[in-house]
């Protein structure tokens, strides 16, 4: 039964983890298009939301894994 919930919210924490990444994607491309209309087409900004989104998706995820990398080593550290 414990296994099954912690498969369950290890899913929901990347769902939300995703989620987030989507919304600040989003952010990013509609500064962009604010702050620089000229310079981003309005039209295409589905696209570029959603390419910075998976940007950076891509980078919490490479920032999450060397965290968790950092913090097993220090654990072994810490057991020696």
């Amino acid at each position: 039964m414990f296994a099954a919930d912690r498969f369950k919210s290890r899913w929901i924490r990347e769902w939300i983890i995703f989620a987030v990444c989507l919304g600040l994607g989003g952010h990013i491309a509609l500064g962009l298009l604010l702050h620089a209309p000229d310079q981003w087409p309005a039209n295409s900004l589905w696209l570029y939301g959603l390419l910075f989104a998976f940007s950076v998706y891509v980078c919490v995820q490479l920032l999450r894994s060397v965290w968790w990398l950092w913090r097993g080593e220090r654990a072994a550290d810490s057991q020696e």
